[in-house]
């Protein structure tokens, strides 16, 4: 269980009701139709844009910004302690060692491994699969994403809704106030939606993908090493350099991207 996401979402709606309760009731910032604009015109927004395989699936893949992903270097310990195995006993000698192996990616590296494929093959095969599961994890956040646009757009339509309804009836000068404010809760729900749920998640999500890959990547170096049977501490050193320069490339990427851009020069006369 990941404690920052639920740490995030709950002290987010904590502030938000408390701010609310701060200066007014919640039956200020209540509207059945307005909620219903923008929930059901994001979710028709996304099923109109996605196929329904992709929205139902991503059902599922949400449930991984509430789970903690185990370390890199748990995954390394286990292909460590794998090597050692082969290197003692041969690669048929791991079959007694697949039971103990969590993940499903590295197991399944393994179960090839040990069924006489060649290596040529083990990395096609793997390689195959990480294209696959790197589409899913794609269709996932930009799902998320699309609904962090369509919320607040749905939430000014529901505003604009409100705003026509408004504006044909001003007999009344005294409902203009009330009026006024229920058209702009639509606005509310859209930003808190996409500002609290699915712009963080998928940021979120980006990021676990990202992991996978490292991780994924990093298996297909340690079953190359456990095959050729090299000493158990060299592949550990070998594959401990591969992360920290892979996490390293990772975050001069970030930096460059996040830093501000230098100006362009003038031409010279």
């Amino acid at each position: 269980m990941d404690l920052a996401t639920f740490i995030g979402i709950f002290a987010g709606i904590g502030l938000v009701l408390a701010s609310i309760l701060m200066n007014s009731g919640l039956d200020l910032f209540w509207s059945a139709p307005s909620a219903a604009i923008v929930i059901g015109g994001t979710g028709a927004a996304i099923m109109i844009a996605f196929p329904l395989n992709e929205v139902l699936r991503v059902i599922g893949l949400a449930t991984r910004v509430f789970l903690v992903k185990k370390a890199d270097n748990y995954v390394l310990e286990s292909m460590v302690s794998i090597c050692n195995v082969a290197r003692k006993g041969g690669v048929l000698a791991i079959e007694s060692k697949l039971k103990e192996v969590d993940n499903e990616f590295l197991k399944k590296g393994l179960e090839l491994t040990v069924d006489g494929k060649d290596e040529a093959t083990v990395n096609s095969l793997l390689k195959a699969e990480i294209k696959q599961i790197l589409k899913s994890h794609k269709d996932g956040w930009e799902i998320f994403n699309q609904a962090g646009a369509f919320a607040p757009a749905f939430g000014m339509i529901g505003t604009l809704i409100g705003l026509i309804q408004m504006l044909s009836d001003l007999a009344d000068v005294g409902s203009v106030g009330p009026k006024m404010a229920i058209a702009l809760i639509t606005t509310f729900y859209g930003a808190v939606m996409a500002n609290l749920f699915f712009i963080p998640m998928t940021v979120k999500l980006k990021r676990r993908s990202a992991s996978d890959t490292l991780e994924m990547n990093l298996v297909l170096e340690g079953i190359s090493y456990i095959r050729k049977g090299v000493n158990p501490r060299f592949m550990q050193e070998i594959l401990e350099n591969y992360v920290e320069s892979a996490v390293g490339k990772k975050e001069k990427k970030e930096d460059k991207g996040g830093g501000d851009k230098k100006p362009a020069k003038g031409k010279k006369k």
